[in-house]
């Protein structure tokens, strides 16, 4: 079992919350660690936004709870009447995230002794407070969390197992199940890199340039993962056009493979590049060179094609065949724009790299 960092911050938090509400002599601890449970977020503006919106939920909780245990005391019956009407309110307020805390806000002023009531009912509020911020503290100072090494990792292996099975596909060497299965896998991985994408773009610095070196890396990783996608939509397009190009000539579909392989080492070099793996002499220098034009490969093709109709004694089908080229040749533009960016970045703010990205990575 692997203990991520958001699972050693949360103990921590809890550890805090109890501290410091023991420290300033609030009663019952307890909730302040309730508090900072749910405080705890993956990323800094989230434990921000989640601040605002705790001490919002609070606010709300303890002014309904003491309304109604001023009404109905601790009557099971204003319990029910209170906990509907904060989830009612915190609903048309739109922090429904706030609900959970608020409700313990409520119950655990409206068990309160008669006595003093409102004063335990601030002290009950400040506990919480306590928690919430207690885990703020620990989410910003503590291990905070670095998204951009986890974003880059995600995206080069989900674009490894794309390739892999592409090339395999493209000589129709892989069984159909097992191409679809691992699409399926593929599939679910993106919604993990769209996850880690959010959480950087969420990070926030102290300082202006910070700001322009993590516009500048999310210019990259946004086009990073548009070409990513055009590679696997390529890759469907040869699972879902099984059939239809294996019944192509043989010199069809082996001028599919070579500009495949050439694309999908391309993409190889330029994550590479941007990783800093490559060497020095690679590094400054764009795909682009020597490359045959995008117009001449689609003259080539048509050519082709007219040959064959022409040749064959059935009618030939170019549909298929010219729909994989159109998304071979978006594909290849966004990965002529991606080496643009790169190398751009590479010549003029090469020292901004992540040094864990480039010692770790790969």
């Amino acid at each position: 079992m692997k203990l991520g960092a958001r699972i050693l911050k949360t103990g921590v938090a809890i550890v805090l919350a109890l501290f410091l509400a023991q420290t300033f002599g609030l009663p019952t601890p307890l909730f302040a660690g309730i508090a900072a449970i749910f405080a705890i977020q993956p990323s800094i503006y989230r434990s921000f936004k989640t601040i605002v919106q705790q001490v919002q939920g609070n606010v709300i909780g303890a002014f309904i709870a003491i309304i109604f245990a001023l009404i109905f005391g601790d009557h099971l019956i204003g319990v029910g009447f209170a906990a509907v009407t904060i989830i009612a309110i915190m609903l048309k307020l739109k922090l429904g995230d706030a609900v959970t805390l608020a409700l313990v806000m409520m119950i655990g002023i409206m068990e309160l002794p008669d006595d003093n009531f409102i004063l335990y009912a601030v002290l009950r509020f400040a506990t919480m407070l306590t928690g919430i911020f207690s885990a703020f503290l620990v989410n910003m100072f503590f291990l905070p969390p670095k998204y951009e090494p986890r974003l880059f990792q995600s995206l080069y292996d989900v674009q490894d197992e794309i390739i892999r099975w592409t090339r395999l596909t493209g000589r129709q060497a892989s069984e159909h199940s097992a191409t679809k299965k691992a699409m399926g896998k593929i599939s679910d991985r993106y919604s993990k890199i769209d996850t880690y994408f959010s959480l950087f773009k969420e990070e926030r610095g102290y300082t202006k340039k910070f700001t322009f070196q993590k516009a500048r890396k999310l210019v990259i990783y946004r086009q990073m993962l548009a070409a990513s996608r055009d590679g696997f939509d390529i890759l469907k397009q040869l699972h879902l056009y099984e059939n239809e190009l294996i019944d192509m000539p043989p010199h069809f579909r082996m001028m599919i493979q070579e500009l495949l392989d050439e694309l999908l080492t391309y993409h190889e070099q330029i994550l590479l590049k941007f990783a800093g793996k490559l060497k020095d002499d690679r590094m400054n220098h764009s795909g682009l060179d020597g490359r045959m034009d995008r117009h001449e490969v689609m003259d080539i093709f048509v050519k082709e094609i007219n040959i064959a109709k022409q040749e064959e004694e059935q009618d030939f089908s170019a549909y298929h065949l010219l729909h994989l080229l159109s998304s071979l040749l978006q594909y290849e533009e966004q990965l002529e724009d991606l080496d643009r960016m790169i190398v751009r970045y590479v010549k003029r703010h090469g020292d901004e790299m992540d040094e864990k990205l480039q010692e770790d990575i790969i």
